[in-house]
């Protein structure tokens, strides 16, 4: 969203209150968790629209990696937050019970399918559920190997972490009984091709089934940090029905892609599957800290005491739970996802025409307002331009439009699933066209050289 004053703001560099936290910030805030793309300060937020200091508006196209999938200050969350922030019953559930907790617990069970004897872990990110998860596979089947794929992410701490393929190699080191995968890329594939990349990733899952002991296999329906990466269909049905066939646990990490953010409730329901545990975050606490896993009581029922974190399942992020979820199935916001999606992937398309850039857009995939903008060096290549995907959000922040890039080039667009038309229109029109200014050198390597990003 343009601001009239956008050029006045840029001719001097950075507008001077932004200045001021970026400074503070610097002095101020760990290192360790940033993942800082251009420099970014908001004040406030309202819909799809964040506010700088000084009042320029930009439209959030990423909505805080996907945890703003609501929009900023949806009235049902905000009415749920306030009421249970009024007069809470403490502020954990390790200890104590309360009714939210319950009630939570069980809309959970009832949208997610899966056999009849379940429990719902109830944690604060999607990385603790995943690692909560990973580890009671282990403890309770008495197995010590774990499947996982190459460029996945499951976490940010712990065993999950190590389990997780953007960080392992860079900042972590492999799980113990950790095992990685290639995910096929139908832009990509590894041996040269889809059809033998499918065929190849089943064998080698096999085959670490017939060595045996696997406690559980670990996928994203979309490999999202990875590059925005839709496997085959197909593909997730064949891993879930190998998992089965050697009696190993299915875990579906739907933290970024979930609750109807790809035109489906669930995103492994577009492979008609039905994983053995589903872990959820990011969007589950309506932009509150809020996670949980479903699965069978013999995996999440023990041992007792063995997963405890203070304030997960206070009564606050529960009651935003409970009210996003309902959000997203009363106004069946999937399928406003899979038409949003279809709208923005084909203005956007027009755009690329419009401005000539199709020698450095590669693919553009996905599902509902789950999309990634692949860059190139080349079309025919398709080496990845990492230079322009960095210089691009830098450009999209100018130009008012917040994204982010994920596996280094491709441009990850996730806005809020209340996204309107009009904003649809403007925000994707900006994204195209920062890819234009990019390419034509409008974004120096002294702008970014401060910004390590992804």
């Amino acid at each position: 969203m343009k601001s009239d004053n956008l050029e006045a703001s840029f001719a001097s560099g950075i507008n001077p209150l932004v200045q001021d936290f970026l400074t503070r910030d610097a002095a101020s805030v760990a290192g360790v968790e940033k993942l800082r793309f251009y420099p970014l300060v908001v004040e406030s937020g309202t819909g799809t629209i964040l506010t700088e200091p000084g009042g320029r508006k930009l439209l959030d196209f990423s909505s805080s990696w996907t945890a703003g999938g609501l929009g900023y200050g949806n009235p049902t969350v905000t009415k749920a937050i306030i009421e249970a922030a009024t007069n809470p019953p403490g502020f954990g559930g390790i200890s104590a019970i309360h009714p939210d907790l319950i009630k939570f617990a069980e809309l959970l069970i009832s949208i997610v399918p899966g056999e009849s004897d379940r429990r719902v872990y109830i944690g604060v990110t999607g990385s603790d559920a995943n690692d909560v998860v990973l580890r009671a596979c282990k403890v309770n089947t008495g197995k010590s190997r774990v499947i996982t794929f190459e460029n996945s992410y499951h976490g940010g701490v712990g065993f999950a972490m190590g389990v997780s393929g953007v960080h392992v190699g860079t900042n972590a080191t492999a799980a113990d009984g950790a095992v990685f995968i290639p995910y096929p890329d139908p832009f990509r594939p590894h041996l040269g091709n889809i059809t033998d990349s499918v065929a190849d990733s089943l064998q080698r899952i096999k085959s670490e089934f017939e060595v045996g002991d696997v406690a559980c296999l670990i996928m994203e329906p979309i490999q999202s940090d990875g590059g925005l990466i839709v496997p085959p269909a197909g593909f997730i049905k064949a891993v879930a029905n190998l998992c089965k066939d050697f009696d190993v646990l299915f875990i579906c990490d739907e933290v970024k892609v979930g609750l109807g953010r790809t035109g489906m409730l669930h995103a492994f329901q577009r492979d008609d599957v039905v994983p053995d545990i589903v872990t959820f975050g990011k969007m589950l606490g309506g932009g509150l800290p809020l996670s949980a896993a479903v699965g069978p009581a013999r995996i999440l029922d023990g041992p007792v005491g063995s997963a405890l974190l203070t304030a997960a399942g206070n009564p606050i992020c529960v009651a935003a739970g409970i009210a996003a979820l309902e959000v997203i199935v009363s106004q069946d916001l999937s399928n406003q996802a899979e038409k949003a999606g279809k709208k923005l992937r084909k203005i956007f398309s027009e755009k690329v025409i419009e401005l000539d850039i199709s020698d450095v857009v590669g693919d553009v995939r996905g599902h509902g307002l789950a999309i990634g903008i692949d860059l190139v060096t080349d079309p025919d290549s398709k080496n990845r331009n990492s230079e322009l995907a960095r210089k691009s959000v830098y450009r999209a922040w100018e130009l008012g439009v917040v994204i982010y890039y994920v596996g280094t080039n491709v441009l990850e667009i996730t806005p809020p699933l209340t996204i309107q038309d009009h904003e649809i229109e403007q925000g994707i029109g900006l994204i195209a066209q920062a890819i234009a200014d990019a390419k034509a050198g409008l974004v120096t390597d002294e702008m970014v050289a401060a910004f390590t990003g992804w």
